[in-house]
């Protein structure tokens, strides 16, 4: 199935859990890019000793979140280089049995240099990007440092290593597969732009500045693929615009612009609306046409919505809600349409971790470890509370019943028996 099918499956859903190829989760938010997981078994209730189909110590660090194809689990990491310099890293792709949780392969892809590499945020790793399987290649990028190509036995296919820019921070967004072309984001401290790159070959397809003149124009954001009127719109957040391109050659199509900068969340698309929380220093949730041309700022918001609107976490959209989490812990769900509040919660914690959608239930994960699940809907009911103790920035990840849970040192799948 190509994604642009599988996109298309699922993009009219209108309940919870109606996804496309429910036995994998191949990239960043799973096979939509919009968190959504198929299934009725997947878990409520989790814990250290609580339905643990097995738990595996993971080298390094990373914050990319897990992605399930074929039966395998796929990360990236980073790990120290010993008896290397001060900083320096291996920057490394990982394959796991998705049964057993044994590592069956782990391949260095670059090597950091410690004595040039920028300073990241506390809060990032050297490996925060999410890898993507599609036709029987993973693709892992780690920003600035570059991208790859490896088969799925772990092999280096190629790597590309020309489209450098001073990240602030570190690296964050990750990349979509249209076609033939990897597209990312590359949103520096100095430099902003979108870029395509070949699957085949790795070689720059196209690259599009953002053509924004502020004074932050780093973000890390990753781009959602959308039709509009049969026609693709590659949709990509940056510091003080969301941007459409079109997939084949990096044409701008269309740009809302704001006030913000270190864009994080990727945005949610469906009943002919986009959504997007726009940053620091104060975010605001909006809800955009995709229909235009040019800028749009006037024309094409259907609603703002400023109260606790998330600087890191996605918003996801079920039917006719929308759901978002706070950095500081509170969740709200409103309506597509009007952007009406039907409820808030303070979940407690700090969230970066985009939510999930799975049989009729949204799960939020706070950075202390501790998964909440609430049924969805336009009332708040929590159905559950689950600790791990260990902190994660991590996404989740769900693939034939099973939930995979990524914290700083281990990777837990959960799954009921």
């Amino acid at each position: 199935m190509t994604y642009r099918v599988a996109f298309a499956a699922v993009l009219f859903a209108s309940s919870l859990g109606l996804a496309a190829r429910g036995g994998d989760w191949p990239e960043f938010r799973g096979p939509t890019g919009q968190g959504h997981a198929a299934g009725k078994h997947l878990p409520v209730e989790w814990g250290k000793d609580k339905n643990v189909a097995w738990v595996t110590p993971i080298p390094g660090l990373g914050w990319s979140s897990p992605v399930v194809a074929a039966g395998r689990v796929y990360l990236t990491t980073a790990i120290p280089v010993q008896r290397g310099g001060d900083g320096d890293q291996s920057l490394r792709a990982l394959c796991l049995d998705a049964d057993s949780g044994k590592i069956l392969w782990q391949e260095e892809v670059f090597r950091q240099d410690g004595q040039t590499a920028p300073a990241i945020h506390g809060k990032n790793s050297h490996a925060s990007p999410t890898p993507i399987v599609h036709g029987g290649r993973l693709y892992v990028h780690f920003g600035h440092q570059g991208t790859a190509c490896l088969d799925l036995a772990g092999k280096v296919l190629w790597r590309n290593t020309e489209l450098r820019f001073l990240p602030a921070h570190g690296n964050g967004g990750s990349p979509i597969v249209v076609d033939d072309k990897l597209i990312f984001s590359c949103d520096g401290r100095e430099e902003a732009y979108v870029a395509a790159l070949d699957r085949t070959s790795g070689k720059v397809a196209w690259k599009t500045p953002r053509g924004m003149d502020v004074p932050k124009r780093f973000s890390f954001s990753t781009p959602l693929l959308v039709t509009v009127n049969g026609k693709l719109q590659v949709v990509s957040p940056g510091s003080g615009a969301i941007m459409a391109y079109d997939p084949a050659n990096g044409r701008e199509i269309w740009r809302v612009t704001f006030n913000g900068y270190s864009v994080i969340p990727r945005p949610v698309y469906g009943n002919g609306l986009i959504f997007i929380s726009t940053g620091y220093e104060s975010p605001t949730l909006l809800a955009i046409r995709l229909d235009g041309t040019g800028d749009v700022t006037g024309t094409h918001v259907a609603w703002r919505m400023r109260q606790n609107a998330p600087h890191t976490p996605s918003p996801l959209l079920v039917g006719g809600e929308v759901y978002i989490v706070s950095d500081d812990g509170v969740a709200s769900c409103l309506d597509a349409k009007t952007g009406k509040v039907h409820w808030k919660e303070r979940l407690g914690g700090a969230f970066s971790a985009s939510p999930m959608a799975a049989n009729g239930r949204v799960y939020f994960q706070s950075e202390e470890g501790v998964g909440i699940v609430v049924k969805g809907g336009t009332r708040y009911e929590e159905l559950a509370r689950n600790s791990l103790g260990e902190k994660t920035y991590a996404s989740y990840a769900a693939a034939d019943g099973a939930l995979f849970v990524r914290t700083a040192s281990r990777l837990y799948k959960f799954q009921t028996r």
